[in-house]
């Protein structure tokens, strides 16, 4: 559904990625994982136009989307959503009406309408008893529940999340996780999760890409992960401060 193909970035001399192949399959919660600074969100900005590569291809349901112009990438941005880490909601708006906010814009639906269906996102993500309030009333990871209902009101495919989980206690983290799992077994939406946090990619990932040192380090499932010889992914994943990774 979705192919990487040979994805090379740099950001003046540093050389972030450095040819990157990556499938993502259908259905399937993928985590991009590694250390920061590794080129985890450089990677997944690309599928939606927000950075362009300096070579290499990315292929969207057999179609090249690499070098599409900034209106052409709107198509692309519905059938993608994609979640932010720090969640970009509206402060000055209510959870509703953020959330109402594309069904007013894109499909261009009265206030009542883009209000209803707006409901019925929030219910998806238990956010619909707090339709009524504001971003500043709400802890992190009920805001970033919120942004998830936004994300999903144009029905995409798929789903990237930017650190989900970053910032936030351990019960808000959790919560989230079985969020996205549940979103993934409701909706049969496909999940692509940056990032770091160990907890959520072995409790909730179906697959993993690791990415190191511009590359990927290893892609397969959690068990493969855990079986590993490679001394760069054992240090990952469990851990461990001494080890060969550059940090």
């Amino acid at each position: 559904m979705i192919e990487f193909i040979d994805i090379h970035k740099s950001f003046g001399p540093k050389r972030v990625l450095k040819g990157v192949s990556l499938t993502v399959d259908q259905g399937q919660v993928l985590y991009v994982i590694g250390s920061s600074g590794a080129g985890k969100s450089v990677l997944v900005k690309h599928l939606v136009g927000l950075l362009r590569p300096d070579s290499g291809r990315i292929i969207l349901d057999g179609r090249d989307v690499t070098w599409l112009s900034e209106a052409e990438f709107y198509a692309v941005r519905k059938k993608c959503a994609m979640v932010f880490q720090n969640s970009t909601l509206f402060d000055s708006m209510s959870i509703l009406d953020n959330v109402a906010l594309p069904y007013r814009k894109h499909f261009r639906l009265s206030r009542d309408e883009a209000s209803r269906r707006a409901l019925d996102k929030l219910a998806l993500v238990q956010m619909e008893d707090a339709a009524r309030r504001f971003p500043g009333d709400l802890g992190d990871g009920l805001r970033k529940r919120v942004a998830i209902a936004r994300a999903l009101t144009l029905e995409p495919e798929f789903v990237i999340f930017d650190e989900p989980t970053t910032g936030l206690d351990p019960v808000a983290a959790a919560n989230v996780d079985a969020l996205i799992r549940s979103l993934r077994n409701d909706t049969g939406v496909t999940a692509i999760v940056v990032s770091h946090d160990l907890r959520s990619i072995f409790s909730v990932a179906d697959r993993i890409a690791m990415i190191y040192d511009g590359n990927i380090r290893l892609d397969g499932t959690p068990q493969e992960f855990r079986a590993s010889d490679d001394p760069v992914v054992s240090q990952f994943i469990n851990g461990r401060a001494d080890g060969p990774m550059k940090i």
